[in-house]
């Protein structure tokens, strides 16, 4: 299957172009990924009003933070990859990655007897050794994306189950722990901790993916990799850093999900990394690369969020649950291909 990719020229110039003057598509392109937005954030709306006139227990206050708090786990997991997949890549160890992170916070603070700081920055930069690994294999060695982070996946899952002797670390002794997730930064307010950092490290990313040197080769890399090139960048490198920086995401969100359940449970990765990918896709960033926006990708971590809760709440069936997830993913990839013959 041939896919399209912008011109040289075009590349080049927006890989130099200052932040806002990135305009690889024009203005007809621009406002496409907005409708694309836009028409994932009136599903977003839909989808919660369906939920809320089928059950009275779904728009209240404690429910919708619990939506949000659920959102945490796949909003970090889905940021990182965004910038993988803006590249045309893509990550299937981020699921493992983060239960393997899990672990290894596990082992700094409670086998290791690390102080907290020290043990929860240890597992974020194993998740940047994840991504940089990945990142190598990818760049230096050309495996592609998807057997490179496959292979991760596997290796990761054993990791965890190694290095844990396949049974839960609990943090029973670092109380201090638990809070990191569940603790309330904002004196007076019943909101925890872990959603005010899913925002923070996402206003975060969306100042480097529109306003850095970084965010800007990311979009160039995905729009035409060989172009890229051409103009002087070391896409390697660049790739490199990509996949790493999605890594300290992986290493984040294991903090996160330990952190929620006061332990590190060596299989709950598995899973993640599909809902993640879904809310990037369902955002509008493109599978082929070259597009999309971290907007995109928190309002498609909410959908993916509110899907899994409501339909809990309305005691439909896993299996089922599952089914309609597929769905919507279908659903979204059909819209990114028909997106892209209209360009």
């Amino acid at each position: 299957m041939t896919t399209l990719k912008a011109p040289a020229d075009t590349v080049t110039k927006a890989a130099h172009a200052p932040a806002g003057e990135r305009t690889s598509g024009g203005l007809g392109a621009a406002a496409r990924d907005r409708l694309q937005q836009l028409l994932a954030f009136a599903g977003l709306i839909v989808i919660v009003a369906f939920f809320s006139l089928a059950s009275g227990d779904f728009f209240t206050y404690g429910n919708i933070t619990n939506v949000l708090f659920s959102t945490v786990v796949i909003g970090l997991l889905s940021v990182g990859t965004t910038f993988v997949i803006i590249t045309g890549g893509i990550d299937l160890s981020i699921g493992t990655g983060m239960a393997l992170c899990a672990v290894m916070s596990g082992a700094f603070i409670v086998r290791m007897g690390l102080p907290l700081p020290v043990g929860v920055l240890g597992a974020i930069l194993f998740g940047g050794l994840i991504g940089l690994v990945n990142g190598l294999n990818v760049a230096l060695l050309r495996i592609p994306p998807f057997i490179a982070t496959l292979a991760m996946m596997l290796v990761a899952q054993g990791l965890a189950l190694v290095i844990s002797h396949s049974a839960p670390i609990y943090f029973t002794n670092a109380p201090g722990y638990t809070r990191i997730s569940t603790g309330n930064l904002i004196p007076g307010a019943d909101f925890p901790n872990a959603v005010v950092i899913l925002v923070v490290v996402a206003v975060i990313a969306g100042v480097v993916l529109n306003k850095t040197t970084l965010g800007r080769y990311t979009y160039a890399i995905g729009s035409n990799e060989e172009a890229t090139a051409l103009s002087g960048i070391d896409v390697r490198k660049w790739k490199i850093v990509v996949y790493t920086l999605a890594g300290l995401f992986i290493g984040l969100a294991g903090v996160m999900i330990s952190a929620r359940l006061g332990s590190a449970q060596p299989a709950t990765g598995m899973g993640y990394e599909l809902q993640a990918i879904a809310a990037v896709v369902i955002g509008g960033t493109s599978l082929t690369g070259g597009k999309g926006s971290l907007v995109g990708t928190v309002i498609g971590a909410l959908i993916i969020s509110v899907l899994n809760n409501g339909l809990q709440i309305m005691s439909i069936p896993q299996e089922w649950q599952d089914v309609i997830l597929g769905c919507v993913i279908l659903v979204a990839v059909y819209a990114d291909m028909m997106r892209k013959r209209a360009a």
